[in-house]
């Protein structure tokens, strides 16, 4: 299969409308070619395509920056001679000054389909400084590794953040040239937009759904090492606001489903099986301990529990993992009711709401989980009918 970056390269009628323009682009560490070479690099050796600066999101062009709020500088690239500009530096949106060093700008960034992934905010505000100038933005499609999919709550008014661009579900089932679109819709934007769009991607096919085959996997971040994260994200970036581990300063970050020091990982699970066993479909939980090297608990052995939504074990029809997270921290509520569960500290640039709050995008979950009263069916109702009225906002704009 081709990517939007492979077909924009190998197509001379698709790079046609670039001839006479400044080209910015808007990239990461995996945005890259079939053949590995970075987008930067082969659109710099296209003749017809001028180069004039570059733009890095969170964790930066190089992707070098490992944690939450850990700013990129602006730069000049050694070897091109242009600007890169940092898109979470000094600031989050592009200004006019960035803006201004481009007439087309190559957004090329490969997402995890989920809302709280911060590329896709970036992508928003990159449209909303384009919106109503004769300024162009065009997405180089890549595939959502987590496929079609959609699950979690919407966001609900006056919860919007750097993670959370807009009502949308914390598994939206798009890629990023579709998002584009409902950005554009939803908001009422009046940009030159355009997809440059895959050819071959098939979401709802064994054994990828959504990730091909033919492709390797680089970190678009440096915490998501595999598909196995990609898949599970949804549900475990939810530990970023809570106070046990989701296995930073490990080998496999964020596709632990929890770890603590004062947590028995095995009474939980049979915790889980018994408030709802239907979350737990699609994967297999294996009891794990491991001692963090920095971040929450480190150097404390952990008890957790590894998720494998990979090989024989996944089913992408059932796996529901933001399900299976709320219903982790259900379980732990329900047998340590007095746990110090939720995280209290400054989020993605949020000082007045939880964290965990602002991950969900509303303080339903968090209410759910605290209140011993609350069942399953409580929270699936609830999500159930978000869910719904998002695939209807969006099936017209499904591309593939």
């Amino acid at each position: 299969m081709n990517f939007g970056i492979d077909r924009l390269l190998a197509d001379p009628q698709l790079r046609a409308p670039l001839a006479g323009k400044r080209v910015a682009l808007v990239a990461h560490p995996a945005s890259v070619t079939a053949d590995l070479v970075h987008s930067l690099d082969a659109l710099a050796a296209c003749p017809d395509i001028h180069l004039s600066s570059a733009f890095g999101p969170q964790h930066g062009l190089k992707g070098d920056k490992q944690d939450n709020m850990v700013e990129t500088a602006d730069e000049v690239d050694a070897a091109l001679g242009i600007p890169v500009f940092s898109l979470y530096g000094e600031v989050r949106r592009p200004n006019g000054q960035m803006m201004s060093t481009a007439d087309v700008f190559l957004f090329d960034l490969q997402d995890l389909g989920c809302r709280i992934y911060t590329f896709v905010t970036t992508l928003l505000y990159l449209l909303q400084a384009a919106d109503g100038t004769d300024k162009s933005v065009w997405v180089l499609d890549r595939p959502n590794p987590a496929g079609r999919p959609v699950e979690g709550t919407l966001l609900v008014p006056g919860a919007e953040s750097f993670v959370g661009a807009g009502p949308m579900p914390m598994r939206h089932g798009l890629t990023l040239g579709e998002m584009g679109h409902w950005f554009i819709a939803h908001y009422g934007l009046d940009v030159d937009y355009r997809v440059i769009a895959m050819e071959g991607w098939t979401p709802d096919a064994a054994p990828g759904f959504g990730w091909p085959e033919d492709r390797v996997w680089i970190n678009p971040s440096p915490n998501a090492a595999n598909l196995n994260m990609a898949r599970a994200y949804a549900g475990t970036v939810m530990l970023e606001g809570a106070t046990l581990s989701e296995g930073r300063g490990t080998t496999r970050p964020l596709e632990v489903l929890f770890g603590a020091p004062d947590l028995d990982a095995k009474a939980v699970h049979s915790e889980m099986a018994r408030i709802s066993p239907t979350w737990l479909a699609g994967c297999a939980l294996r009891e794990v301990w491991f001692e963090p090297t920095f971040h929450k608990h480190a150097r404390a052995l952990c008890s957790g529990l590894m998720i494998h939504a990979e090989g024989a074990f996944y089913d992408h029809a059932q796996f529901r993992p933001w399900r299976l997270q709320a219903l982790a921290f259900k379980a732990i509520r329900t047998l340590y009711p007095d746990y110090d569960l939720w995280r209290d500290f400054p989020y993605e640039y949020e000082y007045d709401r939880l964290a965990i709050d602002v991950i969900n995008g509303g303080p339903a979950l968090r209410e759910w989980v605290d209140d011993a009263g609350a069942a399953p069916g409580d929270l699936e109702a609830q999500a159930a009918r978000d869910e719904a009225a998002w695939r209807g906002q969006v099936s017209g704009l499904l591309l593939y």
